[in-house]
């Protein structure tokens, strides 16, 4: 017997809302879920709205619901809303400014007139509220449109109050819908009283931390920072209990006084770090100096030539190793100084390539240059240096 191959369809696409978007990407996630065009998707929106608003509430249900697409790339809004919502509120404050007129000076009013002033400050206010939240953030306008938008929207919307309170002149009950008025612009500007008020509390409690830390740290300064020292005095620097306290000592001292923010990951900072790892794994004590000013960064070819230069010292010679790092506008400069017995480089095999190629040839490939040479009594210096600028390599 023949066996028959059943076709099976794909699955459909999941129902997600797409990052290139007319205004929230929900036609389009809606489309491309049912295997729709775009074009008669939207359109089916638009038209079901005249069934009681059916096609506007299945649009929000799936904006609010609908989840977003998982891409990197960010959220482009094709059709400027708030400038849209804008222009229609002009236009409809447009149409009733005839009204106002006519209730102020004949006492006259009608129905469309108090319908148009709401819809103006509706259309205002969901335009200022718009520009705040998405378009503050987008690229494509940012915070410069969005003060304008919602300058403008506070305009319409004054404009919309005294519209009402004209129209109050005929019909008293109607002073209060200028009411509606002012609350639009109070949630036209929330976002930024929100936005303030968010950073006075954390300037707040930013101060609050830091008065407890620098209470902590001078507690722990005359008691724990103190004892780590004593051990190392007493126990010998390189010492493994001296190399564990040196190590606690330096992450005490880190979380206590460079507080919630980062470190610059730059070479100083980066070369720390790896001496403070040699220390757990070798008999080593390695001390770091910083001078001038440098732009190279912990990822640069000058941090790994100069990791390596630390490690062969902290491998062969141990003891104490001092890094000292200057920076100039022309280059930076890194010297790795131990205390060993010293090498001379042309009596190293061949073979052993981890100061040749780790540090000389690395430097040599980037435009820059190391040497090896031994101390005047014992001991070894690596120097590496690397210009800052091309001129600087020309030179």
């Amino acid at each position: 017997m023949t066996a028959i191959a059943l076709h099976t369809p794909p699955p459909a696409p999941a129902l997600e809302r797409r990052r290139r978007a007319a205004v929230a990407g929900v036609a389009s996630g809606l489309a491309n879920h049912l295997g729709w065009r775009v074009g008669p998707t939207r359109a089916l929106f638009v038209v079901t709205m005249a069934a009681f608003g059916a096609g506007a509430l299945l649009y929000l249900w799936l904006w609010a619901f609908a989840p977003l697409e998982r891409s990197e790339q960010r959220i482009v809004r094709q059709i400027p809303v708030a400038t849209v919502l804008l222009a229609a509120a002009a236009v409809t404050g447009a149409a009733a400014l005839p009204y106002a007129f006519d209730s102020w000076n004949y006492g006259y009013v009608s129905p469309v007139g108090p319908v148009l002033a709401v819809t103006l400050v509706a259309l205002a206010t969901v335009s200022g509220v718009w520009s705040a939240v998405f378009d503050r953030t987008d690229p494509a306008r940012g915070a410069q449109h969005d003060v304008m938008v919602r300058s403008i929207a506070t305009v319409l919307l004054t404009a919309a109050a005294i519209m009402l309170v004209s129209l109050a002149s005929g019909a008293p009950p109607l002073a209060l819908l200028a009411l509606v008025s002012l609350v639009g612009i109070a949630l036209v500007w929330s976002s930024s009283w929100i936005q303030r008020f968010r950073e006075l509390q954390r300037a707040r409690i930013e101060g609050i931390r830091e008065e407890q830390r620098a209470a902590m740290a001078a507690h722990l300064h005359d008691s724990v920072l103190q004892t780590l020292a004593l051990i190392q005095n007493r126990a010998g620097a390189s010492s493994e209990a001296g190399r564990l306290a040196r190590a606690q000592e330096r992450e005490l001292r880190s979380w206590l006084y460079d507080g919630d923010t980062p470190a610059e990951s730059d070479l100083a900072t980066d070369l720390r770090d790896y001496g403070s790892a040699l220390e757990l794994d070798y008999s080593v004590v390695v001390t770091v100096v910083a001078t001038g000013v440098s732009t190279e960064r912990a990822t640069g070819e000058v941090a790994a030539a100069a990791r390596e230069a630390m490690l062969n010292a902290a491998r062969h010679a141990g003891g104490e190793v001092s890094v000292y790092i200057e920076g100039t506008g022309d280059a930076v400069d890194v010297y790795v100084r131990d205390r060993g017995p010293g090498f001379d480089l042309a009596e190293v095999a061949e073979d052993r390539l981890g100061v040749r190629e780790s540090i000389i040839g690395r430097m040599r490939r980037v435009g820059g240059s190391a040497a090896v040479r031994q101390g005047a009594s014992d001991g070894t210096e690596v120097h590496i240096r690397y210009p800052a600028t091309r001129e600087a390599l020309r030179g």
